[in-house]
């Protein structure tokens, strides 16, 4: 896939999680007659993230997210031209979903997007539990640290690429599990970037956080990766050569 399709890919695809997953908990969760609640918006993430995933064929792509695209590129598996602009597309497109959501909820009389908001992360304060700064980073580090690492595991040569969008997304639906209440769970700064955007004020105040702590999450998951991986690699090579072996003495018997 040329990267200009790659990248319109993940600007869709980025679209679609943000338009829906903060949609659904903007317009439905909010609605006590829809019945939707915090796990009806956990699985509307998840979700999202693997049916864009098979929508545009992402299979090598960074699934909608620059922290996925940092552990790619530290990986080995990803250019940093190309991270750059999968991360640049991603943005892009959480605005760009944002904008509409923005446009469909101001369709409603009474909206009000400072009252409301359109579902961005928050600490402190604007955290859904209360829970503080140093509860939000932490949250945000090892789960993004988890995502990226089951995102490098599920992708690798030894997996099933196809499952890889269903494996990520499920893994998306827990990780909101675990901390919807403690910041709205992001987990991928660009899906935090385009609310806070538009929101401005206190979102985008502390956008920073929701940078910083996937990012470094991502940083150490693919250096361990990294590590673990090249520390297996000899073994996978040494057996490799035990199966091969055999059949090479047998063709050298058959020639002789």
């Amino acid at each position: 896939m040329s990267p200009v399709k790659q990248y319109a890919g993940e600007f869709f695809g980025t679209l679609w999680i943000v338009l829906c997953g903060c949609g659904t908990a903007l317009l439905a969760a909010q609605n006590p007659q829809a019945g939707v609640g915090a796990i009806g918006i956990c699985l509307a993430f998840g979700t999202a993230v693997a049916i864009a995933a098979y929508a545009v064929r992402s299979y090598d792509g960074s699934y909608f997210n620059p922290a996925i695209a940092l552990g790619f590129l530290i990986s080995g598996r990803m250019t940093a031209a190309r991270a750059l602009g999968h991360a640049l597309s991603q943005v892009a497109g959480s605005l760009a979903g944002a904008g509409l959501l923005l446009w469909i909820a101001s369709g409603k009389p009474g909206f009000n997007l400072a009252i409301q908001g359109l579902e961005a992360n928050g600490y402190a304060d604007h955290s859904p539990g209360g829970y503080s700064l140093q509860a939000a980073f932490l949250s945000e580090f090892l789960l993004s640290a988890a995502l990226i690492a089951i995102a490098l595991s599920s992708t690798s040569k030894r997996a099933f690429a196809e499952l890889a969008p269903l494996v990520i997304g499920l893994t998306l639906t827990v990780l909101h599990l675990v901390s919807l209440q403690i910041d709205n769970t992001s987990v991928n700064p660009a899906r935090s970037t385009g609310p806070a955007l538009l929101m401005g004020g206190w979102a985008l105040q502390q956008l920073w956080l929701f940078w910083v702590g996937p990012l470094s999450g991502s940083l150490i998951a693919a250096l361990v990766y990294r590590w673990t991986e090249s520390k297996e690699q000899p073994a996978v090579q040494t057996a490799q050569a035990q199966i091969t072996e055999p059949a090479i003495e047998r063709k050298r018997k058959v020639v002789l």
